[in-house]
């Protein structure tokens, strides 16, 4: 069974997670259909994409799949894993896509949906950053885009506590462009997206590139780039990460030692 819909009409394209079972958990398979999707609806002229789950979800995206996390001494998120890969792809598409947000987000989808270029939330849309809850080295690119959307002190307390931002939080803290009711989001959502499609696709591509150079032109010296490996690299060979993923699979507590 298809683990997402695609849907494309008036240049609008839809991709509807559905996988309630897993929670819409991103699994290389779920990612997979997403990256092949894109470029379908891409063929078929679409000019606008919207991500979302069903009408009436509990969960958005219960974010990356721990089942297929690397086991310790290798980087769980490396440059070709599928979660970076398909943030990379929603980044680099040469169309506005909007995330509409119904449902709690967790972990990496955070990272997906902050990697549309416009969020619509409702009441129960939340949003939970939680790597630290499993000992896991959030990477370098991901962290600095959190940074670059809702500030650093935000993106810290998000990271260190791991706790859920509501939706008026989210609001607040810049992660959402608009908080609508539940009723009017599908509406409110489509509205706009109907709106962006009269505007300049040549105009708004080039646009948007410009804006996802300028808002990553934060160069790094090697020696810097170097010790962040490095300071990575001591979490994803830690006692702690093995931890984190095994009490997770063993749907307990984890217990962290800090070595």
């Amino acid at each position: 069974m298809a683990v997402i819909n695609t849907a494309l009409q008036d240049n609008v394209g839809t991709i509807t997670f559905n996988d309630p079972e897993h929670r819409n958990m991103l699994s290389g398979a779920l990612i997979d259909e997403m990256l092949q999707s894109i470029g379908a609806l891409q063929k078929g002229r679409m000019r606008v994409l919207v991500i979302r789950a069903p009408k009436g979800a509990k969960v958005w995206s219960a974010g990356h799949d721990v089942h297929e996390l690397p086991l310790p001494g290798r980087d769980p998120l490396s440059y070709h894993d599928p979660l970076v890969t398909v943030l990379r792809s929603i980044q680099s598409l040469p169309i506005p896509v909007i995330a509409m947000i119904e449902g709690s987000v967790w972990g990496g989808a955070c990272d997906l949906a902050l990697s549309c270029d416009i969020l619509i939330g409702c009441p129960t849309s939340s949003f939970c950053m939680t790597p630290a809850k499993i000992g896991v080295p959030y990477n370098v690119s991901g962290i600095l885009h959190f940074m670059n959307i809702m500030g650093v002190n935000f993106a810290k307390e998000m990271f260190f506590t791991a706790e859920p931002l509501s939706a008026e939080q989210a609001s607040k803290a810049g992660l959402l462009n608009h908080l609508v009711e539940a009723e009017q989001l599908e509406e409110f959502t489509y509205s706009m997206a109907h709106k962006i499609t009269r505007n300049s696709p040549l105009s708004i591509g080039v646009i948007k590139e410009q804006i996802r150079l300028l808002a990553s032109a934060h160069p790094l010296s090697p020696l810097t780039f170097e010790r962040v490996q490095g300071l990575r690299r001591t979490v994803y060979d830690s006692k702690d990460y093995a931890e984190g993923i095994k009490a997770f699979l063993e749907k307990r507590p984890p217990v962290f030692t800090g070595e």
